[in-house]
C-alpha cells in the first residue's frame, strides 16, 4: 500500500494535456509529465483495502499496490520490476487501456481512484529513462521451433514469453511493419510509433525473428508453416469490419475507419500506401459509431482541417455516473468523453442512419437518419424502435464506420481444417489455448473476439505458457496467478 492516510490528504491528479488548437497542429502525444512529487502522492493514495479489487479487475492480474507503494517509497527501479512481472509492455497499456483495474479500486467506490494507468505509464518511462529495460537473452536454447502468427499486442507477449522459455521464435506479420493495431489503428497522438520501435529493438536483440510483409496462407501456406515448426500461435486479432447494409453504403466517401486511420498512419511515418488518398480536409465528416476507433477517426478528421466532426452512436447517451445494473466491482458503461471528443466534435446519441445520398458521379453528399429508442420487452430485453417523424438529412462529403469487428479472417484455418465459432472466431479455450489441430494454438481476438489491448497481452502470456508445456511437458513460465519478478 501507500500511506496510510493518503486517500484522505491527496486528490486525485493525472497528467494535464497540451490546449487543444496547439496539439491538433500535429500527431506528437500531447500529455503534460507530471512532477515526481505528485507520482508520489498518487502512489501515497493506494488504500490497505486488504483485498485489492484492482488485481482481478485487470485481466494481467497486475500487482497494482505493490508497484503503487514502491513509487510512493521512490523506488523507481523495484515499480519497474514488478510491473513488467505481470506485463510485457506496460508502455501501451499505460497508454491505452481503459483502465478496468481503476474502475475496480476500493477508493472508488465512494471517491476518485487511484490513477493506477497513469502511475503505470510514468514507472515504465522512467525505467526506460534510466536504462533499465534491457534485453534477456535466454541462458539456454531448447531447440524447439515456434510460429507466432500476427504482431499485435497477443502476438508479441507470447512471442517474448516463448524466446524467455528458450525456444526459437518467428513472428509472421502481414503489414510492412510490426505492431498490428498498434502500428496501423492507434493515431500517433495517443501513442507514438517510436513506443513501439524502442521495445520491438529489444525483442529482436534477444533473439525473435519478425518477418513483415509475409502472409501466412497466402506468401507461404499454413500447412508449410505448420510442418516447419515445433509449434505455431495463431494471433492474428479480429479485422473483419462491421459493414452497414443501407442504400449508398458503396458511394464514394463511405469508408471503413480501419482504412482511414491506417493509410494515415502510414502518411504520417512516411511510409507509401495503396488506393486512393482518403483525407477529411474542407469536408463535413460524420463519425457512425461511438468507440475509441470513432474517437481515434474523430481526432484525426480534426487534424486533417475538416470542416465539421459529428459523431453517431445508435445507443443512448450514458451517464458519467456508475449505472445502478452495474455495481462496482464491475466495468461499468458511462459516458466517455475522449480528448478527440473535446477538440471539436459534435455528438448525437440514439440515432440510426438509414441512407446514404450521392450525387450523379457516385459521391457521397449527405446521409439520412432516424431517431431511435430502446424498448425493453416483456422478457426485459432491449429493443430498437425507430421514432415516428424524427427523420433527418445531413450534409456529408465523408462518412466513416467504426463499428467494430464481426471475426477473424479464416483463410489458415481453412487451410488447416481449424474450428471456427458461430462468429469466425477460432475455436480454443483458455484452459490450454489448443485448437482442434495438434500443435496449433490460437490467442488475443482472434480467439475470443474483439476486446482490450489488456486482454490480448494477458491471452498471448498465458498462451505462451501452454505452447512451452506442449512442447516440453512442462513450463516455468507465470501463469496469470503466480507472476514472478524477471529482469526489466
Amino acid at each position: 500500500m501507500g500511506k496510510i492516510t493518503g486517500f484522505l490528504e491527496f486528490d486525485r491528479k493525472v497528467e494535464a494535456y497540451e490546449k487543444v488548437e496547439e496539439r491538433i497542429k500535429n500527431y506528437k502525444e500531447f500529455t503534460v509529465p507530471m512532477e515526481e512529487k505528485d507520482l508520489k502522492d498518487q502512489g501515497a493514495r493506494c488504500m490497505n483495502c486488504g483485498i485489492p479489487f484492482c488485481h482481478s479487475g485487470c485481466p494481467l492480474g497486475n500487482l497494482i499496490p505493490d508497484f503503487n507503494d514502491a513509487v510512493y517509497q521512490g523506488k523507481w527501479e523495484k515499480a519497474a520490476r514488478i510491473l513488467h512481472s505481470t506485463n510485457n509492455f506496460p508502455e501501451f497499456t499505460g497508454r491505452l487501456c481503459p483502465a478496468p483495474c481503476e474502475e475496480a479500486c476500493v477508493l472508488g467506490i465512494n471517491a476518485d481512484p487511484v490513477t493506477i494507468e497513469n502511475i503505470e505509464k510514468n514507472v515504465v518511462e522512467t525505467a526506460f529513462a534510466q536504462g533499465w529495460v534491457t534485453a534477456s537473452v535466454p541462458e539456454h536454447r531448447t531447440g524447439k521451433k515456434v510460429a507466432v502468427v500476427g504482431s499485435g499486442p497477443a502476438g508479441l507477449a507470447a512471442a517474448q514469453q516463448l524466446n524467455r522459455a528458450g525456444h526459437q521464435v518467428t513472428v509472421f506479420e502481414r503489414d510492412s511493419k510490426v505492431g498490428g493495431l498498434l502500428r496501423f489503428g492507434i493515431p500517433d497522438f495517443k501513442m507514438e510509433k517510436e513506443v513501439i520501435d524502442r521495445r520491438i529493438a529489444i525483442m529482436e536483440e534477444e533473439g525473435i525473428e519478425f518477418k513483415t510483409n509475409t502472409e501466412i496462407g497466402k506468401d507461404i501456406k499454413a500447412d508449410q508453416l505448420k510442418e516447419e515448426f515445433d509449434a505455431v500461435l495463431l494471433c492474428g486479432g479480429a479485422t473483419v469490419r462491421r459493414g452497414l447494409p443501407i442504400p449508398g453504403a458503396d458511394l464514394k466517401g463511405v469508408v471503413q475507419a480501419m482504412d482511414f486511420l491506417k493509410q494515415n498512419n502510414k502518411r504520417v511515418g512516411g511510409e507509401q500506401f495503396e488506393g486512393e488518398e482518403l483525407l477529411a480536409t474542407g469536408k463535413d465528416v460524420i463519425v457512425i459509431g461511438g468507440g475509441d476507433t470513432g474517437s481515434d477517426c474523430i481526432g484525426t478528421s480534426i487534424r486533417h482541417g475538416a470542416t465539421s466532426v459529428s459523431n453517431f452512436e445508435i445507443m443512448p447517451k450514458g451517464t458519467p455516473e456508475r449505472p445502478e445494473h452495474q455495481p462496482w466491482p464491475f466495468f461499468p458503461m458511462r459516458l466517455k468523453t475522449s480528448t478527440s471528443h473535446k477538440e471539436g466534435a459534435e455528438r448525437f446519441f440514439s440515432i440510426s442512419t438509414k441512407e446514404f445520398i450521392g450525387d450523379k458521379d457516385g459521391n457521397l453528399k449527405g446521409l439520412k437518419t432516424v431517431e431511435v429508442e430502446w424498448v425493453k420487452t416483456p422478457e426485459g430485453r432491449p429493443q430498437l424502435k425507430e421514432v415516428a417523424g424524427s427523420e433527418k438529412e445531413w450534409k456529408a462529403e465523408l462518412v466513416l464506420l467504426a463499428m467494430g469487428f464481426t471475426g477473424s479472417e479464416t483463410t489458415i484455418a481453412e487451410q488447416l481444417g481449424i474450428e471456427l465459432d458461430e462468429r469466425t472466431n477460432i475455436k480454443a479455450t483458455e484452459v490450454d489455448y489448443k485448437t482442434n489441430v495438434e500443435g496449433v494454438f490460437a490467442a488475443g481476438d482472434q480467439r475470443r473476439g474483439q476486446s482490450l489491448i489488456v486482454w490480448a497481452i494477458s491471452e498471448g502470456r498465458q498462451a505462451a505458457h501452454h505452447v512451452d508445456a506442449y512442447l516440453m511437458g512442462s513450463s516455468n513460465l507465470p501463469l496469470k496467478e503466480e507472476g514472478d519478478l524477471p529482469r526489466v
